[in-house]
């Protein structure tokens, strides 16, 4: 059983941070790819970023030089820096992680950004 848990949203001014944590945790027995994804109200589910084992990123261009992604290997633990923030980036944002081909959600922590 593997179990993630997203952390560190909340409510936050345009132009704020915010970091995101992921922690996974259970049967893990090396983690393939970690990514972040995002689903506003109304909206689909899209994706923010990712970090492989090979220890490439990639992110959605919407978010290309705000957000950062970053992994502690030791922790299984990814995370997420968003800075300079819009009201755009409101969201509900989740942790997927793979593992031995099979993959695992979250529940999602939520970002508002809001004046």
């Amino acid at each position: 059983q593997v179990q993630v848990v997203e952390s560190g949203g909340g409510l936050v001014q345009p132009g704020g941070s915010l970091r995101l944590s992921c922690a996974a945790s259970g049967s893990i027995f090396g983690i393939n790819a970690m990514g972040w994804y995002r689903q506003a109200p109304g909206k689909e589910r899209e994706f923010v970023a990712i970090s492989t084992s090979a220890g490439t990123t990639a992110y959605a261009d919407s978010v290309k030089g705000r957000f950062t992604v970053s992994r502690d290997n030791a922790k299984n633990t990814m995370y997420l820096q968003m800075n300079s923030l819009k009201p755009e980036d409101t969201a509900t944002y989740y942790c997927n992680i793979a593992v031995a081909g099979r993959y695992y959600w979250g529940q999602g922590t939520q970002v508002t950004v809001s004046s």
